[in-house]
């Protein structure tokens, strides 16, 4: 009976000690608010070369006392580093404590522009804790927390901070096992917050439904201007209701949604969207399971576009067929901006090197990357059968 009555007892005094933790960080960290506000003239008269201000050492002391209370290593290269633009604390194993331990300095940090968490194992609520750091801090701008197993309740928290404090404009989720769920905290941010510029959400379980969700807040979106959701599982339906998004936008230059299933249909979408959108400049869809069927819709988009500057769509089963038809497209349309056509992996025929020539003339500055060559009608050198030299008499 005392082993069946012990584990309850001792959970309950962990759920305790997260409450006390959590509510110790919300204390110290007002107190340092407190402290650098008080000390921030004299900041300016003790700093020298060499030797920590006063408001430095206090601020030192408030980080390691939070590395103490929630038992962490504290990381040394954040106290070389916290007045410095951009703070890089990747592969440090900080774990959710270490976020807390972290936060409590940077909440009224005014120097690190740049934060980079990538990959320290933070989870849901090590990414509630930099969530109240975003929140308040005005400062810092480009947060990378890739790699850190996230999941819909960190995103959640991340979101509902970005939509108080808008001051982030460039946000890094790759790796963060982020589904259909995260995707609608995701796309309520895309509605609100016109400050993000640059959100990268690749190598996540994104899927239809997620897809399908983005769109419509893709097309509502006035502000993002670079999306990469490459590496995904964008396909079928929720392919095609995020092409649509993207026909709708009017603020997206730079989009990535390589590795995923749009397929035929999806590309057909694309195209749809391209023969709308005059913003967009550069796109990739590589390896997307689009045939040669797929590249001729495609380049019913290409055939009218006036702004797309690079088009990227190696590893697509397309085959020479599908490449042709995609640059006969620009060659129809006197009016292209691009500028680059990445067709490597694919292998092409001597038709399409022929027309590759033609097009060159029309658009001398056009670039068609490829990596590949389908040998037709004359054998290797190496296979040729030459005559035998002739034997000296």
């Amino acid at each position: 009976m005392g082993v069946t009555m012990r584990d309850p007892y001792e959970n309950s005094v962990e759920n305790e000690q997260e409450k006390e933790e959590k509510a110790a960080a919300k204390d110290f960290g007002e107190f340092a608010e407190c402290e650098k506000g008080s000390d921030a003239d004299s900041d300016s008269d003790l700093e020298t070369e060499g030797t920590h201000g006063l408001g430095e050492v206090v601020k030192d002391t408030l980080y390691l006392g939070f590395c103490q209370a929630f038992n962490v290593v504290p990381a040394s290269c954040f106290l070389r580093q916290e007045n410095a633009p951009e703070l890089s604390l990747q592969h440090r194993g900080l774990g959710p404590q270490g976020a807390w331990a972290l936060a409590s300095t940077l909440t009224s940090n005014p120097y690190i522009k740049r934060l980079d968490l990538r990959d320290n194992g933070l989870c849901g609520a090590g990414a509630e804790a930099l969530a109240d750091v975003l929140s308040k801090n005005s400062s810092i701008s480009d947060v990378d927390l890739s790699e850190n197993q996230l999941g819909a309740p960190g995103v959640q928290a991340l979101c509902a901070a970005l939509a108080v404090n808008q001051a982030v404009q460039k946000m890094h989720l790759a790796g963060n096992s982020l589904e259909e769920q995260a995707a609608k905290y995701l796309a309520d941010l895309l509605l609100i917050h016109t400050g993000l510029k640059s959100l990268d959400l690749s190598y996540n379980q994104l899927n239809d439904q997620a897809g399908e969700t983005l769109g419509p807040a893709l097309a509502e979106n006035t502000g993002l201007t670079e999306l990469n959701i490459s590496w995904n599982h964008l396909r079928g339906p929720g392919a095609v209701a995020f092409a649509r998004g993207l026909e709708a936008n009017t603020f997206l230059k730079v989009l990535d949604i390589s590795y995923n299933g749009f397929g035929d249909l999806g590309a057909l979408a694309v195209a749809e969207a391209l023969k709308a959108n005059n913003v967009l400049e550069e796109l990739n869809m590589s390896n997307n399971r689009i045939s040669a069927a797929g590249a001729l819709s495609l380049g019913l988009g290409l055939r009218v576009n006036q702004t797309l500057r690079i088009l990227v769509v190696t590893r697509n089963p397309m085959q020479s067929e599908g490449c042709f038809d995609l640059l006969k497209s620009v060659q129809d349309n006197p009016a292209s901006a691009l500028e680059l056509l990445d067709i490597s992996d694919i292998e092409v025929n001597r038709k399409f090197d022929d027309l590759a020539s033609s097009v060159k003339v029309i658009l001398p500055g056009l670039c068609i990357k490829k990596g590949a060559h389908r040998v037709e009608k004359e054998l290797l050198p190496v296979f040729r059968q030459y005559p035998p030299a002739s034997v000296p008499k």
